[in-house]
């Protein structure tokens, strides 16, 4: 009876230990920032987003309701790390929400 009784204790802490690292896992790579969309010059163009944490990054899915050059914005997206670009700037990013700012 003990042996059922660790068993389903040490089943049931697994399982929660297995939930929790799926959440942590998922926020890993979810970020939120204001920037500003620039058409860059390379490669034949394309739109990017230069952001005031520093980096760059470049949207997969950017709506061509915000394709404007210096047009400020806040986003959320999620990290692309499977996707690899031939522009060599800036980290690939799958927009998941995007707000103008400023009245842009």
């Amino acid at each position: 009876m003990r042996k059922i009784l660790y068993l389903t204790i040490l089943l049931v802490l697994a399982l929660a230990l297995v939930a929790l690292v799926g959440c942590v896992g998922e926020d890993v790579d979810v970020l939120s920032v204001t920037g500003t969309v620039r058409f860059i010059d390379l490669e034949g163009g394309f739109y990017g987003i230069v952001g005031e944490d520093g980096k760059n990054y470049v949207p997969t899915n950017l709506s061509q309701e915000f394709q404007e050059d210096c047009l400020p914005i806040c986003f959320e997206a999620k990290i692309r790390e499977d996707i690899a670009n031939a522009y060599m700037w800036g980290t690939m990013v799958e927009i998941t929400k995007i707000e103008k700012l400023g009245g842009g």
